[in-house]
Formats: C-alpha cells, sequence, structure tokens
C-alpha cells in the first residue's frame, strides 16, 4: 500500500479536519509554539506491528520538519515493551498527530495480530485465509492491507473487482442459473473481466452452480463433512471457499478439508487493539 498516495493524504487530511478543528488549544495555550520534542513509540502488548510506515507519511503529511524512524518493519512480530521507533520536531506537531497515528496503529496492528493467530492455526495446510467487506467505512484499504501483514489475504476490495451472488441476489434474480446467465451477460455487453463467485446453501446448489459454470463456489455454513462433499462435487472445476458459523476452534478442521479459502470477517470487524503508547517529552536545547 502506498502510505503517500493521494487517496492516503485525503484519510489524514479529513482526520485532521475532524480532530483539530479550529486548533490544538489544549497545546497552543500551554506551551510555547517553538517549543521541540522527542517522543517515544513503544509496544505494550506482544502482537504483529501495522502501521510504522504510515505513521511515518503521516507525520510528513502533518509537518515535514518531524523525523519520525521506524526500528522494525510492518509484519513484525514484536514482544512487549520493545521500541517502535522515535520522532523528534515540533512538540506541537507531534502531540497534534500522536493520538490519529496510535488510533490507526493499535487497530491495524490488532487485525494483523489476529490475522497472524488464524493464520497459526491452519499452519500445514494449503488454504488461503481472506478478509471481507466488514471493515471499518473510510478505513477498509488500511484494514485490508493490515489482514496481508498477517499473512491473509484480500478477497475483494469492494463491490468492483468481483462479482459475489449472495443468497439475496439469487434470490432476487430467480436462482443460481438465472443470476450467473445474467451476470455473463451483463460483464460481456460491458467489457468488465471479473470473476464470478456463487454463495451456496446445500450441496443442489453447489450441482447448479457447477452447471453454471462460476469461478468460485462459497460453502455457506456447511459443515467440515458437507465441505468434503461439496469439495468433491466440484472436483476441481473451480475454486472453493468456506465461510460462515468457523469459529478458532473448527477452523483448522475446515482447512484440512482442502476448501482453497476460507473468509473470516471477523479479522476486521471483531479484534482487540494492540496497545501502543507515544511518550513525548519537551526537548532541551
Amino acid at each position: 500500500m502506498d502510505f503517500r498516495s493521494s487517496e492516503a493524504f485525503d484519510c489524514y487530511d479529513r482526520w485532521l479536519r475532524e480532530d483539530v478543528g479550529n486548533g490544538d488549544y489544549s497545546s497552543l495555550s500551554s506551551i510555547p509554539e517553538d517549543s521541540l520534542g522527542e517522543s517515544t513509540l513503544i509496544l505494550k502488548d506482544d502482537g504483529v506491528v501495522a502501521g510504522l510506515e504510515m505513521a511515518i507519511a503521516f507525520f510528513e503529511f502533518l509537518d515535514p520538519h518531524v523525523e519520525f524512524v521506524a526500528f522494525y518493519q510492518d509484519g513484525d512480530f514484536l514482544k512487549k515493551g520493545t521500541i517502535l521507533g522515535t520522532a523528534n520536531g515540533s512538540l506541537h506537531s507531534l502531540l497534534k498527530g500522536e493520538r490519529l497515528m496510535l488510533n490507526l496503529m493499535q487497530r491495524l496492528s490488532g487485525i494483523a495480530t489476529q490475522t497472524r493467530n488464524i493464520v497459526e492455526l491452519v499452519k500445514g495446510t494449503s488454504v488461503k485465509i481472506l478478509d471481507t467487506r466488514k471493515t471499518t467505512p473510510g478505513l477498509r484499504m488500511f484494514e485490508k492491507w493490515a489482514v496481508t501483514q498477517g499473512g491473509g489475504y484480500n478477497h475483494r476490495m469492494g463491490l468492483y473487482d468481483m462479482v459475489m451472488l449472495k443468497d439475496n441476489h439469487l434470490d432476487s434474480a430467480g436462482g443460481i442459473t438465472t443470476a450467473v446467465a445474467h451476470t455473463k451477460k451483463y460483464l460481456n455487453e460491458h467489457g468488465l473481466n471479473l470473476k464470478i463467485e456463487v454463495e451456496t446453501r446445500n450441496l443442489d446448489e453447489v450441482k447448479e452452480a457447477l452447471k453454471a459454470g462460476v469461478d468460485r463456489i462459497m460453502f455457506d455454513n456447511f459443515t467440515p463433512e458437507l465441505t468434503i462433499q461439496g469439495i468433491k462435487l466440484v472436483n476441481g472445476l473451480c475454486e472453493t471457499e468456506s465461510s460462515g458459523g468457523i469459529t478458532l476452534d473448527t477452523i483448522a478442521e475446515y482447512a484440512r478439508t482442502g476448501v482453497d479459502f476460507i473468509s473470516v470477517g471477523s479479522i476486521t470487524h471483531s479484534v482487540k487493539a494492540l496497545d501502543i503508547s507515544f511518550k513525548t517529552k519537551i526537548k532541551l536545547e
């Protein structure tokens, strides 16, 4: 991910306008404007760190004169107490950006850590762990990037880069056969080269999806035993994905079925943020 892209800068600008408003009056009223400061970024939980490059880019955007140096790389698993980096520059700028930087780094590191935990549970199998669209509005590109830092993979970024026909689409369109036929016609007419995935709820729907000709079949809320039967029906004709009702206690069993992908919404919508602190003090000449 390019943390210096115009899209990323738009996010930084929006966050600062939301948080700072007309001014950081706490700093403006209590600390001389020309004060210099030094900050230390400290990890207070064991986990995978994600967001160091973002922090550097964010402070560059906030104040190009702030020097932020990271001692580790995004994706590193580190222990509690590790000093992640330091920042030097305007004390006002350091205090202004502190909470915004920490909010995102803590969340991204929590996502990366939870993803790594799940990837470890399926180690030794060929399955790939996918995220979903269950992300925080406005933070999707950051959160999906964090998944990759934990060893996971991105499913699709949005509604525009892959067709996914879920139960509501299929029921509204009149079934799998009709929905897939209409989808292929639409994609062809509009010159769109997109993969088609279909959600199935039973083995009969798996057979119908195969006959319709799709790129991936999702087994929604299948048991591991039913998943094995579904994979046998597919017989390598398309990709397979398991989703729904999968927990940390059962994910390894699903991975051993031979399914290609397992999508896990919880790695972005239900994570515990990693505790990270940014200790700042005035820099004496």
